[in-house]
């Protein structure tokens, strides 16, 4: 069973509202714009999430940042090439 839904009115400018509109395909406008506002609730939640770990443990260096990207890069190597073992 999906969400329940109810019906917003909201403003925006209307060049964001024609582009949104072009890309949002079959499932409509609506169905775009929710998707785009829980990425940004996913992404302030984050930011939240980071704040918090930040002043308890100090900020995050670039070091830091560049090795958890080359971890990330390194699984997603990984997953691809047993992918493409596997099949």
């Amino acid at each position: 069973m999906s969400e329940p839904t109810q019906k917003y009115s909201i403003t925006m400018p209307r060049d964001i509202a024609e582009a949104a509109r072009a890309r949002s395909g079959p499932s409509g406008l609506s169905a775009y714009v929710a998707a785009a506002v829980a990425r940004q609730i996913e992404r302030d939640n984050l930011n939240e999430l980071i704040t918090v770990a930040e002043a308890e443990h100090g900020p995050i260096t670039e070091e830091e940042i560049q090795a958890l990207r080359d971890q990330l890069h390194r699984a997603r190597t990984e997953q691809h090439t047993g992918e493409a073992h596997a099949a």
